[in-house]
């Protein structure tokens, strides 16, 4: 979820992202080439794991999401249970839509998803719960009232039925305002912990601008800017945006022309939300080589590499995983909100 609000911290701007955890389940009958029951995952936009009818079984998307099994081994074994008891009660579900229907065959698909967002920033979290079926909205849940709302005729039944269940009520409450983003701090932070922080300093030519590069870094909220005797340049100076790796981390680059007078007056600064420290690079030309004229690199490496730094960043460790009730994330998180969709049938 993206938010187009600026976040002032000290002398760093950041546009504020919402850190967020949706869960996507969908039930299909006839849909050719496509799996019957399919759960999939995303961690701020990235697909952190899969599940299907045809393999039957939970896997992680993200190199870093293998770091669960370091606190719980069992972990995959565990969520893919939950997940085939999920696909059968949606099996179920579905059945009961097309029977509310009047539907018997043909192509349906009753979806839902469910997740939260949480700002590390403000602290403020928000929660949703909704179904679909063939494509429109059938029922909600408000979760600032905590109070189900039909969005189609044949919903309202259901409505009343789960508005009656005050304990589920109250125990949904309680995972979208607190175990929701307890989870999603977990994976964030796994993010940031698990992932390697580099930064450089390139040029293509001797005469050519100094780039500062930064990669390896989550999440996407960063920032970098170079400075002359400590204070921000805005001339002689082009920013990149944050751009993607492939592995789920980000880079960022900010381009500096070549400076006329004293180089010490000079730094590249690297500054990524959830971490305190600033990481300040000085721009020194004994730092800085350029492989102009040669041909020996490898068309895979960057024409202008040159060296490269470890960023001093502290590693933000995750908190232990939360045994008992709330152990799993995706296909149960809390057992799957302990009955969740999975126990919560479409009462025909």
């Amino acid at each position: 979820h993206d938010d187009t609000s600026l976040l002032l911290l000290g002398s760093k701007v950041f546009r504020r992202i919402m850190h967020s955890l949706k869960m996507f389940y969908t039930a299909s009958s006839e849909v050719t080439n496509f799996p019957e029951f399919v759960i999939v995952g995303m961690v701020d936009d990235f697909q952190i794991d899969y599940y299907d009818s045809n393999t039957k079984r939970v896997e992680p998307r993200q190199d870093w999401m293998n770091k669960v099994t370091d606190d719980d081994a069992d972990f995959w074994e565990w969520l893919t249970e939950r997940a085939v008891v999920a696909q059968h009660v949606f099996k179920v579900n579905l059945d009961n839509l097309k029977r509310r229907f009047n539907q018997t065959g043909g192509v349906h698909i009753v979806q839902v998803m469910y997740g939260c967002e949480w700002d590390d920033e403000t602290g403020d979290v928000n929660g949703y719960d909704q179904y679909g079926y063939d494509g429109e909205d059938f029922i909600v849940l408000d979760t600032k009232t905590m109070t189900w709302v039909a969005a189609q005729q044949q919903a309202v039944f259901i409505k009343q039925e789960w508005n009656k269940d005050k304990a589920e009520l109250e125990d949904l409450k309680n995972y979208y305002t607190k175990e929701c983003p307890d989870w999603l701090k977990k994976y964030v932070n796994y993010g940031r912990s698990s992932l390697m922080r580099t930064m450089s300093l390139l040029q293509k030519t001797p005469s050519s601008r100094v780039t500062c590069h930064a990669t390896g870094f989550y999440p996407n909220r960063a920032m970098m800017f170079w400075r002359k005797d400590g204070e921000e340049l805005h001339e002689d100076v082009d920013n990149g945006e944050i751009l993607p790796n492939h592995d789920g981390s980000f880079q960022i680059s900010a381009d500096l022309q070549l400076p006329s007078d004293d180089w010490g007056k000079y730094d590249c600064v690297f500054q990524l939300s959830g971490v305190k420290e600033d990481i300040v690079t000085k721009l020194d030309k004994r730092e800085i080589k350029t492989n102009y004229g040669k041909t020996s690199m490898r068309s895979d490496e960057r024409e202008d590499l040159t060296v490269t730094v470890s960023l001093l960043l502290k590693k933000i460790q995750s908190k232990k995983v939360i045994k008992g009730e709330t152990k799993g994330l995706n296909a149960s998180h809390r057992g799957r909100r302990r009955t969740g969709t999975e126990g919560r049938e479409a009462t025909d």
